[in-house]
């Protein structure tokens, strides 16, 4: 029971994502072809609210569920890692019109045959874990 606030996030998480379109395939490629801000909006409105919210939690020095306080641990920079990674993850993004933020609800929203990209976003995620020690970090 004390994990219900978590449960009811990710709903109205999910109802936010779905009324805003941002599952939508159309959206994603209008996107990714350029004819629409619709998406840039969203993405970026979600780095600012990221970026006060990291601010907040450093300022405040907030805890997490369990009463440990959240600590924020900076990285250095990784230009070659970020640009594969980010390459990797577009064209995924690209190829399927599925971001994997809200994979399952797309998978409940539009139909079964997302879960294709669901199978290939587990799939890649123990593929990185398998790899994880020898890729650059």
């Amino acid at each position: 029971m004390k994990y219900i606030r978590f449960f009811i996030m990710g709903i109205l998480f999910g109802v936010i994502l779905s009324k805003s379109e941002v599952i939508s395939w159309f959206r994603i490629q209008e996107m990714f072809r350029f004819q629409s801000i619709h998406m840039y909006g969203v993405i970026g409105t979600a780095v600012i609210t990221g970026i006060l919210v990291i601010q907040f939690i450093k300022r405040t020095k907030m805890k997490d569920a369990q009463g440990q306080f959240i600590q924020v641990v900076e990285q250095e920079p990784g230009w070659p890692r970020n640009i594969l990674g980010g390459t990797i993850f577009g064209l995924g993004w690209a190829m399927t019109g599925a971001c994997p933020g809200p994979l399952f609800i797309l998978v409940g929203h539009q139909g079964w045959v997302f879960l294709i990209p669901l199978v290939g976003a587990v799939l890649g995620t123990f593929t990185y874990g398998m790899l994880r020690s020898k890729l650059p970090h």
